[in-house]
């Protein structure tokens, strides 16, 4: 997999080179950049940036699953997709309910894995969603319904409520499904892993 690094002054000019270059758009691909200052009394900078395009992070990360799922007995096939932003993986494996694991423990902690591996790899923090057997679409519904549930009761209360800690996925859903909910508002407190949201009244 190519990794696109460039050297600059300007990191808009850096991105824009970038996209000329390989005929692509800001959308298609993720980057992060460092910004050092240089020069008599730290008037320059020159800035750094590394970049991955997406289509072939989401290949990487197919591959890198396959090999974990092969380490584990199991054989998969995978459906991927980028949707704002998230990269999703639907996986159809030979013994679903293994890989799914109790309570959804297994299918998270494959998605840690794959997470901590790009971040330590690339410096890169995506979003990653693993679904098996439409279990987190399942359970995304049912979180949007508590969600709504609560934010109901916080609108007549006024009262705020604080939810369980959630993984920054599940969090997100709930901050989506709120975001046009009268009344209420939403917001993220605490440090990974304890990190969750707080319905407010607004």
């Amino acid at each position: 997999m190519e990794i696109i690094n460039r050297e600059g002054k300007e990191l808009e000019t850096i991105l824009k080179e970038i996209c000329e270059e390989y005929n692509i758009t800001r959308d298609d691909f993720y980057y992060k950049y460092t910004e050092t200052r240089t020069g008599l009394f730290n008037k320059n900078s020159m800035v750094s940036v590394n970049a991955i395009l997406k289509s072939e992070l989401i290949l990487y990360i197919k591959e890198y699953l396959e090999e974990l799922l092969t380490n584990m007995g199991l054989t998969a096939n995978f459906e991927t997709k980028l949707r704002d932003d998230m990269i999703y993986i639907k996986i159809y494996s030979s013994n679903n309910p293994v890989l799914i694991g109790k309570s959804g423990n297994t299918l998270k902690s494959l998605e840690n894995i794959i997470k901590q591996h790009i971040n330590t790899e690339f410096n890169l923090r995506p979003y990653i969603c693993l679904d098996i057997e439409n279990y987190r679409e399942k359970q995304q519904k049912r979180l949007e319904r508590l969600a709504k549930n609560l934010a109901k009761e916080v609108s007549k209360t006024n009262v705020e409520v604080h939810l369980e800690n959630m993984n920054a996925y599940d969090r997100r859903i709930v901050h989506n499904v709120l975001t046009e909910f009268k009344g209420v508002t939403t917001t993220s407190v605490g440090e990974e892993p304890n990190r969750h949201v707080v319905i407010k009244p607004e």
